[in-house]
């Protein structure tokens, strides 16, 4: 008997990768937060997610928005759309989130390794 570990990490595999991208795409955001015209960016997680979701259970999907531009609360003169405190609050965010996604898979391979073991 085979294990499918796709079907035994269930959503939450999905889930780590999205938070790895946008880890990647919120610290761009944090990186360029001096760079004049540089436009931020977020992913929209649940949306793209569900995408996902839909893709592996071979339903039609809306064709990946990929990273959205963020709207600032208080635009900058020089066209610069990132705000530390907002980019800094959703990395925090996203890295709690990740840590979560990855307690419940390092959970799930500790049963499977229970059951395995016969424990």
């Amino acid at each position: 008997m085979t294990i499918n570990f796709k079907d035994a990490m269930g959503v939450h595999a999905d889930a780590l990768h999205l938070r790895a991208e946008r880890t990647r795409v919120l610290a761009a955001n944090i990186a360029n937060e001096s760079t004049p015209g540089y436009t931020a960016r977020d992913i929209d997680f649940a949306s793209a997610l569900q995408e996902q979701i839909d893709a592996e259970a071979g339903e039609p999907t809306l064709s990946g928005e990929g990273p959205l531009y963020r709207v600032p609360f208080h635009p900058s003169a020089d066209g610069n759309t990132v705000e530390i405190g907002v980019e800094q609050a959703a990395f925090s965010q996203n890295a709690s989130d990740f840590q979560t996604s990855l307690t419940f898979i390092n959970m799930k391979l500790r049963g499977l390794n229970k059951a395995i073991n016969g424990q």
